[in-house]
C-alpha cells in the first residue's frame, strides 16, 4: 500500500469542513479622549502624510473601527461563553485631533530602575520631533515630585540629546519613589503649560496616572495622560509583557550560569540564586526554563514548607546525593510566610506604599545550612549565593527590549496626537493597542500554576509539589 495514499476504511483521515460559529458579544473598552477644543478646531492631518523621505501607503494607518481582542482562544463548546473584551487597535491615525505646532510635552520616570528607561525617553523625543514635528519637550527629573520641584527639574531634550541614550542603563532622568502629591504634580503641569504627559513606570505610577487623568478630567483640562507600563517582573496584566523583561531573563542566566559552576565545584554544593519578583515568578520561571541547569523553581505562586517529609530540604538532599550538586532558584517574593516577622516589620512599607519584603535568599542560605549541620553533621556542605537584582535593573535594554520599546513609545505618541488620553499603550496577543489606564492599574499578571508553562517547569527540574503531607 501506498503510505501517501490515505486508508479508505473507517479509520481515514477527515476532510476539512467550513463551520458557521456566531460569537459571543462584544464589549469594546474604549480608551478616553480629549474633550472639544473650545476654538471648534477642525482635525488636523497626519504630518507623516507629507513626510519628505516615507510616503505612507494607503493602509498605513489605523481604520477608526479596527480593535484588538483581548483573548485569542475561545471554547466555542462553552454554553455560557464570556463576552468579548476589546481595545482600540494602537497606531497613527489619517487625521489629529492635537495640533502638534501648539503641543507641548512633559516625560517622567518613576519608581525603580529597569532595562530600557532610557530607550524609551529616547524613541518618545525623536518620535515627537521627527514623526510629529513636536518641538517643546521636556524631561522631568526625580519622578512625579519633578513636577513641582525647582526649574532645573524640566529639561528641554531633542534629538541630538538623547542620540545614545539607549545604550545606557538607568535613567537618564533621575527617578525617585513616592513624592505623589496630586494637586502640586497637576498644578505644577498647568503651569509651565504642558499638553502631554508620558509617565513610564511600574503598576504604582500607573494608579498615579489614573488620579491625575481624573484630575485632569475634574478641572476640565484639555491635557493628554499615558502610562507606558515599566516593571522588570512582568506583573502588570493585559499587556503579553512589559518592557524589561526580556533583559531580565537574560541577565539572570549568568548569575544561574556562575551558581551552577559554584555548586559543580563544590562537594554537596548548592548555587542558589534569589532573582526579583514580588509578587509574581515570571523571571524565575523563564530563566529556569531557559537554563535547564536548575534543579529547583521557587515562585510566589506556590507555596512550599522546608522541613520534614515532602520539603525542601528533603529533596535536595536526595538531588545532591544523586549529581552531587544542586540549583536553587527562588523568587524575591516567595516563601515569605515561612520568616519570621516582628510586629514592627508586619506594619513596615516602603514610599510607593508596598509592604517591605524580608530577603528570602539569605533566610534560605542561613535555614540551609543550619538544618544541614543538625541533619547531616559529618557531611561537607557549601552554599553559595548570588544576588543579581542590581545588575539586572542597571544593564542597558538588549536588542529585542531596544525593539519593544520603541514600538511602545511610537503607539503612545500616536495615540495622544489622535486625541486619546488615560490609556497605556501595549502589545495583547501581538497586537498593539489602547488600553483604559483604569483597567491597567488594577490588572495583575501572576504565573498560572495550572499552565503548561508551570508544568514545563516541572518537566525540566524534576521537583515535588512539596506539599505537607
Amino acid at each position: 500500500m501506498d503510505p501517501t495514499v490515505p486508508n479508505s476504511g473507517d479509520h481515514a483521515a477527515s476532510t476539512p469542513t467550513n463551520t458557521t460559529v456566531t460569537l459571543p458579544p462584544l464589549t469594546l473598552r474604549d480608551a478616553p479622549r480629549l474633550p472639544a477644543s473650545p476654538s471648534g478646531a477642525t482635525a488636523v492631518p497626519n504630518p507623516i502624510s507629507s513626510h519628505p523621505y516615507f510616503h505612507p501607503p494607503p493602509t498605513f494607518y489605523i481604520s477608526p473601527g479596527d480593535v484588538s481582542l483581548r483573548h485569542a482562544f475561545f471554547d466555542l463548546a462553552s454554553g455560557t461563553p464570556n463576552p468579548l473584551v476589546a481595545y482600540r487597535r494602537a497606531g497613527p491615525r489619517e487625521s489629529l485631533a492635537v495640533d502638534p505646532a501648539r503641543a507641548r510635552a512633559a516625560l517622567v520616570t518613576c519608581g525603580g530602575l529597569c532595562p530600557g528607561l532610557n530607550t524609551v525617553l529616547r524613541e518618545l523625543v525623536v518620535g515627537l520631533h521627527e514623526l510629529y514635528g513636536v518641538l517643546d519637550v521636556f524631561g522631568v527629573a526625580a519622578g512625579y515630585r519633578g513636577f513641582y520641584g525647582a526649574d532645573d527639574d524640566h529639561v528641554r531634550l531633542d534629538p541630538a540629546s538623547v542620540d545614545d541614550w539607549h545604550k545606557k542603563g538607568g535613567t537618564a532622568l533621575k527617578t525617585t519613589r513616592g513624592g505623589f502629591d496630586l494637586n502640586k504634580i497637576v498644578d505644577g503641569i498647568v503651569a509651565r503649560g504642558y499638553t502631554q504627559v508620558y509617565a513610564i513606570g511600574g503598576d504604582g505610577t500607573m494608579r498615579g496616572a489614573v488620579a491625575i487623568f481624573e484630575e485632569f478630567k475634574r478641572r476640565g483640562l484639555r491635557i493628554s495622560i499615558t502610562g507606558i507600563p515599566k516593571t522588570v517582573d512582568n506583573d502588570i496584566g493585559i499587556i503579553d509583557r512589559s518592557f524589561g523583561f526580556q533583559t531580565a531573563v537574560e541577565i539572570a542566566q549568568q548569575a544561574i550560569d556562575a551558581a551552577h559552576v559554584e555548586a559543580v565545584s563544590a562537594v554537596n554544593g548548592i548555587g542558589l540564586v534569589k532573582l526579583m519578583g514580588r509578587s509574581t515568578g515570571h523571571i524565575a520561571l523563564h530563566a529556569t526554563l531557559s537554563s535547564r541547569d536548575v534543579d529547583c523553581c521557587l515562585i510566589p505562586e506556590i507555596d512550599f514548607h522546608v522541613e520534614g517529609k515532602g520539603g525542601l530540604f528533603e529533596f535536595l538532599y536526595e538531588r545532591i546525593k544523586k549529581k552531587g550538586h544542586a540549583v536553587v532558584v527562588v523568587a524575591e517574593g516567595a516563601g515569605q510566610e515561612l520568616i519570621p516577622r516582628t510586629d514592627d516589620q508586619k506594619r513596615e512599607q516602603d514610599e510607593s506604599g508596598n509592604m517591605l519584603f524580608l530577603d528570602v535568599g539569605p533566610w534560605l542560605k542561613s535555614e540551609l545550612g543550619r538544618w544541614w549541620k543538625r541533619e547531616h553533621p559529618t557531611e561537607l556542605f557549601t552554599v553559595k549565593y548570588i544576588d543579581p537584582t542590581y545588575m539586572i535593573r542597571a544593564v542597558p535594554a538588549n536588542a529585542t527590549d531596544n525593539l519593544y520599546c520603541t514600538l511602545l513609545a511610537h503607539s503612545a505618541i500616536h495615540g495622544i496626537m489622535a486625541g486619546f488620553t488615560g490609556f497605556v499603550p501595549g502589545p495583547i496577543n501581538g497586537n498593539y493597542s489602547y488600553i483604559p489606564l483604569e483597567d491597567i492599574a488594577v490588572a495583575k499578571n501572576p504565573v498560572d500554576v495550572n499552565d503548561h508553562k508551570w508544568a514545563w517547569v516541572r518537566s525540566v527540574t524534576d521537583q515535588p509539589d512539596f506539599l505537607k503531607p
